[in-house]
């Protein structure tokens, strides 16, 4: 198997590849996100998020399997990366309070010449959330390095009242969108599972 390499220091996304029995390096792109403008569609956003992050690990490791991927939350025709600090944390949660929003991850493989890429979207429902819970959920969890200032996974799935689509794509790597990309370049996840 080639060296296979996760562009991300997102521990959600190692911990999610580690659930299978492959040996993977973490090394961040250091793409500069702020650098893509939104234009409404967040399929396409995330899409030139996560390509553009792989070509820059590409000319690092050029031999490898690079896996690249960026994840937002959409509500409004409006898009909310990881918030800036405890106050934007609050806006973003007060926001998405008691309302269905999507999750979209972009995740791009590339090996050599060759890209592939997938885009998942979960469709995610909060709970109604009191200023007092907002203020303990920014207080307790560690949130400014999530998209949307929220997580699914643990005590932190609090404010998700219910999904419909890949829960892990909400923790940031869509496990069958990942499935169906590796297998494009030759790995099968199936031989992979640990026990």
């Amino acid at each position: 198997m080639p060296p296979i390499i996760l562009g991300s220091q997102s521990p959600r996304r190692k911990e999610i590849l580690s659930f299978f029995n492959i040996s993977f390096k973490q090394h961040s792109s250091n793409f500069d996100e702020e650098a893509v403008p939104f234009t409404g569609d967040p399929s396409e956003y995330v899409t030139i998020l996560s390509k553009s992050k792989a070509s820059i690990l590409s000319s690092i490791y050029p031999e490898a399997v690079i896996l690249t991927a960026d994840t937002v939350v959409y509500q409004d025709n409006k898009i909310y990366g990881k918030p800036k600090d405890t106050i934007d944390a609050f806006r973003i949660l007060s926001e998405l309070s008691g309302r269905w929003h999507s999750v979209y991850t972009g995740l791009t493989v590339t090996q050599g010449k060759m890209q592939y890429h997938k885009v998942e979207e979960t469709a995610v429902l909060f709970n109604d959330l009191t200023i007092d819970q907002i203020e303990s959920y920014i207080e307790r969890c560690h949130l400014l390095d999530k998209a949307g200032s929220y997580g699914i996974q643990t005590g932190a799935g609090l404010p998700v009242k219910k999904i419909h689509g890949c829960y892990y794509n909400v923790m940031g790597l869509p496990i069958n969108a990942l499935r169906e990309l590796f297998f494009e370049v030759g790995i099968d996840l199936w031989q992979y599972i640990k026990e």
